[in-house]
């Protein structure tokens, strides 16, 4: 199937479907069905409309996370760099991507902001 038009609602070729449908009318399509040798006149409506909500407290699974390990915590190091973390001199944390963080269960060491690292 094949579109060959599209047109917005209120231009010429829509003026009947938006008389039928208002402003719900947001575009009407011409296709070819080659194969079952049709004409099809499509048209998309808005069915439902609701406030935007966006949700800011998500974080992205690749956002580099800063991870507070006390001195003498070689272990638990070694198991952040295996999973790629690098050592940040100057902050004094281990920063890792948030993905590997969840992976690892160490959502409860992420430095928070204007939290002291030591």
């Amino acid at each position: 199937m094949k579109t060959i038009k599209k047109i917005k609602a209120g231009m010429k070729g829509t003026k009947k479907l938006v008389q039928e449908y208002g402003d719900k009318l947001i575009c009407v399509r011409y296709r070819y069905d080659y194969e079952r040798k049709r004409k099809l006149k499509t048209i998309e409506l808005i069915i439902d409309e609701g406030a935007l909500v966006s949700n800011s407290s998500k974080i992205p699974m690749n956002k580099i996370m800063q991870l507070k390990v006390k001195y003498g915590e070689i272990n638990m190091g070694k198991l952040i760099r295996a999973a790629g973390g690098r050592w940040n001199r100057k902050e004094k944390v281990w920063e890792l991507p948030y993905s590997e963080v969840l992976a690892l269960g160490l959502e409860n060491r992420i430095v928070q902001k204007g939290e002291k690292s030591v």
